[in-house]
């Protein structure tokens, strides 16, 4: 399994990212695909999760309206939108897989701040 994320940087608050994610080594339709978050010491967060379809998602509270999850299986990508970002979501953002064990890419900083 390998699952490479990007599009993370810094932003400024209200602004927009979207976050990438690339599977490989599964195959990629079959699975549900969910983003963590990490912001420094703090626990590790499941901020949004997406069925294999793609026609059901599932938001952590602090994020509703704000985030959208989305997938392309032809792509085997997984996207998060993020609009009218706070530097509470300031966090490193990780794609997510689980099979025999939940697997995690390397993934990518965000940084909402002025």
């Amino acid at each position: 399994v390998l699952l490479v994320e990007s599009g993370g940087g810094l932003v400024q608050p209200g602004r927009s990212l979207r976050l990438s994610c690339v599977a490989s080594g599964f195959i990629f339709s079959n699975y549900g695909m969910s983003w963590y978050r990490q912001a420094a010491g703090k626990e590790r967060e499941l901020v949004a999760s997406i069925s294999t379809t793609g026609s059901s998602a599932s938001y952590v509270d602090s994020v509703k309206g704000r985030f959208t999850i989305s997938r392309d299986n032809t792509e085997n990508a997984v996207y998060l939108q993020m609009n009218s970002l706070k530097s509470g979501d300031t966090a490193r953002y990780y794609c997510s897989v689980f099979r025999d064990r939940e697997y995690f890419g390397q993934g990518t900083q965000v940084t909402v701040s002025s």
